[in-house]
Formats: structure tokens, C-alpha cells, sequence
């Protein structure tokens, strides 16, 4: 396309025909099928390819279509197949129920039921996707076309909406396209919650023959998967969210750098290139705009630390990933020396909603202080585990009870760990706090790139601690002394009291060096680290004075503050606990159960290695832990 007028039909046709589509004009059927990692992983590849086959034996195929498209969300109930036009949604289906489908509903117009969503409280079946209550709270701008249209398409996504911002942003000056960001009043999406807008005017003001715009994709957090997500579902989206970006600051020149263990995410996204280059809307003098720019990809190697923007920015040029001392900031100084913004995957794919609806659309919805939406990744000790936008606002029991739906098998819940190893806990006194930037940083905790970590009565708060701790060690760049030596001796410190050898001194100790660390750190990093674990400190510590006075877990998690033992009247003498015992530490007594015809058996506490191969073993469940 060489033209803006070209442009706008390719827009109208191209939403024309995706609407034939979903409406079943024509008398049309569509199958789509999750393609996100999780259900390809779960065989929805072998799905569609089984559906394809079954289409071309019995000639339907000008009558029915069948596609993959983006992640549903819910991912614990997948595969999913969506049936279009009448918008029927079948959950974890496999290879063997594609002919029931194909056949009943296809076919037949009648809908499967056996593999209809089931609402836990009710009991009620339900039919469409909008009607599930995990989706009811859901607003979806970040994730906008994910679960609709084909990643691979450009022209469903033209017809989903894509680059209407992008065109609108080209009839605008840059301050005017950074005003109408500003009154949006986005923030990053990436953790430290600063306004785009701001960013993006800064590197405006500073001349330069050449600027960059970077998209951190190098998403580290355990547990986070929503940038994957979204660069599987809608790479068009972030395309087009970095070209307006490159436009309001002058740049022409963009990177993604994305994890290499993104192997979906970065095949579609390359394809996104491809088809945009070859349609005009990327490369040089965009419809006659005067408007240039160029997408490149670079893969990053796995390090958390490469999420901070600087130490990114040094991974690109080819240097090791460490981060720079600042000022100067990237909008200033950034890659190659040149005026840069970094920006994440989500805050970019939010970007094409602002300029296309109109800053005030993004700004009704949220909080006074953090307006739209924000993407989490929800998981742990919750039934509904997947990936959620919901509006800013949207307090943590409506996140993990309404959308989450609950605590597994009516277990208490005891904590969420939001922000990832950067963030902290929050408990239950915080449940009706309303999720926000500034909210959840006053409580203890922080925003973060969206991991949301769920906990019950069986976590161990202050091994979680240690977990994550272990975790900023492994991945700290030691280019700081703070950061290298601090969080070492914290995690030093953790592991005696899991171990049962804490004092008191440790308590005392590990809260000095959380602020040392926190205070004097290079990065964000290290400025975080020790999160986790003051906020674990605050709230659960009894749990710590547990460990250091009791010698006990109350958890029953930490091995060498935990036994087992062998309920002598309900052990039935099978001896399974004992084959299965890699130490030999299960032996026979000479006590024989009211009723029963063997003897019971004993475990030698100090032969226990506290494996718990015997209670998986044990049916009867007459091991317990102490």
C-alpha cells in the first residue's frame, strides 16, 4: 500500500470479511483453536490438524475454516476450540474428541456437552466464552484480538482494528500524539509503573540523527508468561504500538529483544515483519507519510537481569548484560549512544487503543492514579490458573476468589506474591485493597510485569523467601558489590533458619542487609531483592520465630525441622512404605492393630532422609508429618 486512502479500504474490506467470518455469513462455520505455548504443548497443533482432515473428507472446505488464534486466558481448562458463529466454547478438549465435535456440532448443530466449561459453584454448563465468570470481570485492551484473531493473518488483524491508531497517529504531529498518551495517563507496564508519555517526551526534546525504540520482551519472572502471550496472540498490535512510538520521538529505527526460550512468540512476530514489509505499512516513507521505520528482533539469553532497560541496551549492542550507571537515562543516552525508549511488550500493545479509541476510552477505566487495564499471569494455589486482564482497580479478592475462583480443595489462603522476586506478600488483610501501581507499593508489594503468585496453608513463608532469594543470587550480573555480596549472605542466612540453625542475631541481621542492599544497589535488581523477604518478615513473622525458637515448621515444608511417622493402629502392615524406601529406614514392630492380621511398621527417625516417598506410597494415608 502506498497510500493512506489505499490503507483505509484494506481496513473496511479486511473488517468486513473478518465479520463474515465470526457471523457465519454465507452459511460458514469457523474452528479456532488455542495456539498459545500451553495448548500447543497440550497437542492443539494435532487438533486442528485432525479437524482440517475431517473437512476435506466430507468437501466442506469453501464451508467451513479453521484457524489458530491467540491464548484464551484460561489456561488450566485447555485446549480450547471455539466454534463460530455460534460462539460455542469446548474446554479441554483432546485428539480423541475432535470427531464428537466434528460430528455433533459440525454436523449436526448440536452442542457437545460433556465438553462444556461446568461453573464450580453452580454446576451450570455454559456455552460462551463472555458467560464464564473468569471471563465476566476481564477487559481486554493489552490482549485485545488474543483469542480471535490468526496471529499469522495480517488481514484479520487489519479487520480486528490494526494500525487504525497507526494511522490516525501519522495525521498528528509527535507532541500531539505524546499529548494524547499523556492524557490516557498510561504508565509501563514492565514494574516501575513511570508514565510513557513522559518517557517518550524526553527523548523527543533530545536531537539526534538517529533514535531507537526497544521492546523488552525478556520477560524473567517465575511464573510470568504474559509478553509471551501477547507477541503469540497479536504480534501486529506490539508492531504498531512501536511504530507510533518511533513517530511521536522521531525514531526509525526499532528492537525487540525477546527471550530465546520464546520460540512461538518470536516465529510470529518475525512473520508480523514480513507481512507488514511486504504490505508498506513497514519500511521506508510509509503511504507517502515521510514516516520510515524498521523492526529488527534480538534474542536475549536468558538472564533476568537483562530486564532492566540498561543492562537490555548493552545485551543488544553485542556486550555482556550489565546494567549502566544512571544518569544519563536511555531517552537521552541510550542504545549506541543514541536517544532510546524501552517500553515492554504490554505497554507498547496498549498503545494502538489510545490513539485508535481515543485517550479518554482508555482513561474511564481504572483508578484516579493508574488508568486501563494491566495483564497478570495467575497462578499457584488457585483453580483457575491462566492469564487475566483486568481494570486497575479490581481489588485481590475479586482477582483471586471471582476471576481465580478460590483456593484448591478449600484450603486457606494465606498469601499472593505480586511483582515476582521484585514484589512482595500480601495477606489476607489485604484482599478488598484495589490493584494499582501506587496501592500495592504502599502495602508492602509492588506492581511488577504481572506475576501473581497464589498461596495456601501449605506454603512455608519463609522458604518462599529463600526461593526467591535463591533466585535474585542466580541471576544477579555481580557487577555491584551490594547486590553480589548482600543478597549471598542473605540467602545464607534463610537457609540456616530453614535448617533449623537460625538465632535471633540472623533475624536482626537479615533486615539490616535487606535495606543495605536495598539502599546502595547499582539496579533495580538488587534495589528489590529484598523484598520477599521483608515483606515475609513483616507479615508472617511468626513463621520465622517458629523456625529460630520451635525448631519447627509450621507449614511442614523445611526437611530438618520435619518428621514422619507411622500412625501405629491405622498402618495395616502391607509394607509398601517400606519397599519403596530409598534409605531402608522403615522397619516392622512387634505391634499388631486392633482388627488387623500383621504388624505395624516404624520409621527410624534417625535413618529418615524425610524424602516422602513413603506417604505417596502409603494408601491409607497412615503416614503423617510432624
Amino acid at each position: 500500500m502506498k497510500t493512506f486512502a489505499e490503507l483505509d479500504a484494506k481496513i473496511c474490506s479486511c473488517t468486513q470479511a473478518l465479520n463474515r467470518k465470526l457471523e457465519g455469513a454465507d452459511g460458514k462455520r469457523a474452528i479456532l483453536l488455542c495456539g498459545g505455548t500451553g495448548c500447543i504443548s497440550s497437542n492443539s497443533l494435532n487438533i486442528k490438524e485432525r479437524f482440517e482432515q475431517l473437512v476435506q473428507q466430507h468437501g466442506l472446505q469453501d464451508k467451513v475454516t479453521v484457524n489458530i488464534v491467540g491464548c484464551f486466558g484460561f489456561c488450566s481448562q485447555g485446549p480450547f476450540v471455539k466454534i463460530y458463529p455460534e460462539d460455542t466454547l469446548y474446554r479441554l478438549v483432546r485428539e480423541e474428541d475432535v470427531e464428537d465435535i466434528f460430528n455433533t456440532d459440525i454436523l449436526g448443530g448440536q452442542v457437545v456437552g460433556r465438553l462444556l466449561y461446568v461453573e464450580p459453584l453452580t454446576g451450570k454448563q455454559v456455552t460462551k466464552q463472555d458467560d464464564i465468570n473468569f471471563y465476566k470481570k476481564q477487559r481486554r485492551i493489552a490482549l485485545h484480538g488474543c483469542g480471535v484473531i490468526n496471529p499469522e493473518n495480517i488481514n484479520e488483524a487489519i479487520g480486528d482494528g490494526a494500525f487504525s491508531g497507526l494511522r490516525r497517529a501519522l495525521s498528528m504531529t509527535p507532541q500531539q500524539v505524546i499529548d494524547e498518551v499523556l492524557a490516557a495517563g498510561l504508565r509501563g507496564r514492565g514494574g516501575a509503573g513511570f508514565p510513557t508519555g513522559r518517557k517518550w517526551s524526553f527523548a523527543l526534546a533530545n536531537d539526534a540523527d538517529q533514535k531507537y525504540v526497544v521492546c523488552n520482551g525478556d520477560e524473567g519472572d517465575p511464573g510470568a508468561f504474559m509478553d509471551r502471550s501477547i507477541l503469540e496472540g497479536n504480534p501486529f498490535a506490539v508492531l504498531e504500538g512501536m511504530m507510533i512510538a518511533g513517530y511521536a520521538i522521531g525514531a526509525t529505527e526499532g528492537y525487540f529483544y525477546v527471550r530465546a526460550e520464546y520460540p512461538i512468540a518470536v516465529a510470529r512476530l518475525k512473520g508480523a515483519i514480513e507481512q507488514m514489509n511486504a504490505m508498506g505499512i513497514l519500511g521506508d516513507n510509509i503511504m507517502g507519510s515521510g514516516f520510515s521505520f524498521h523492526a529488527h528482533i534480538r534474542l536475549g539469553a536468558g538472564a533476568f537481569v537483562c530486564g532492566e532497560e540498561t543492562a537490555l541496551l548493552n545485551s543488544i549492542e553485542g556486550k555482556r548484560g550489565m546494567p549502566r550507571p544512571r544518569p544519563p537515562f536511555p531517552a537521552v543516552k541510550g542504545l549506541w549512544g543514541k536517544p532510546t525508549i524501552v517500553n515492554n511488550v504490554e505497554t507498547l500493545a496498549c498503545v494502538p487503543y489510545i490513539l485508535r479509541e481515543g485517550a479518554a476510552a482508555f482513561a474511564s477505566c481504572g483508578t484516579e492514579g493508574s488508568k486501563g487495564t494491566k495483564v497478570f499471569a495467575l497462578g499457584g494455589k488457585v483453580n483457575n490458573v491462566g492469564l487475566v486482564e483486568i481494570p486497575m482497580g479490581t481489588t485481590l479478592r475479586e482477582l483471586i476468589y471471582d476471576i481465580g475462583g478460590g483456593i484448591p480443595d478449600g484450603k486457606r489462603f494465606k498469601a499472593i506474591q505480586t511483582g515476582g522476586p521484585s514484589g512482595g506478600c500480601l495477606t489476607a488483610e489485604h484482599l478488598d485493597e484495589p490493584i494499582d501501581f501506587d496501592n500495592l507499593v504502599a502495602k508492602g508489594s509492588m506492581m511488577g510485569s504481572g506475576g501473581a503468585i497464589v498461596m495456601d496453608e501449605d506454603n512455608c513463608m519463609v522458604d518462599v523467601a529463600k526461593f526467591y532469594m535463591e533466585f535474585i543470587c542466580d541471576e544477579s550480573c555481580g557487577k555491584c558489590s551490594p547486590c553480589r555480596i548482600g543478597t549471598k549472605r542473605m540467602l545464607e542466612i534463610l537457609t540456616r533458619i530453614c535448617e533449623g540453625e537460625g538465632t535471633m542475631q540472623d533475624l536482626q541481621e537479615l533486615e539490616e542487609l535487606g535495606q543495605t542492599v536495598k539502599a546502595n544497589s547499582l539496579c533495580a535488581l538488587g534495589q528489590t531483592a529484598a523484598n520477599p523477604v521483608i515483606s515475609t518478615l513483616t507479615h508472617f513473622r511468626d513463621e520465622y520465630l517458629a523456625h529460630i525458637q520451635d525448631k519447627k515448621c509450621p507449614a511442614k515444608v523445611c526437611k530438618n525441622l520435619m518428621a514422619y511417622s507411622i500412625e501405629a493402629d491405622s498402618c495395616v502392615g502391607c509394607g509398601r512404605c517400606a519397599k519403596f524406601c530409598p534409605v531402608g529406614c522403615i522397619e516392622k514392630t512387634d505391634y499388631t492393630a486392633p482388627g488387623n492380621k500383621l504388624p505395624s511398621y516404624r520409621i527410624d527417625p534417625d535413618k529418615c532422609i524425610r524424602c516422602g516417598a513413603c506417604v505417596a506410597t502409603c494408601k491409607l494415608k497412615a503416614i503423617v508429618k510432624k
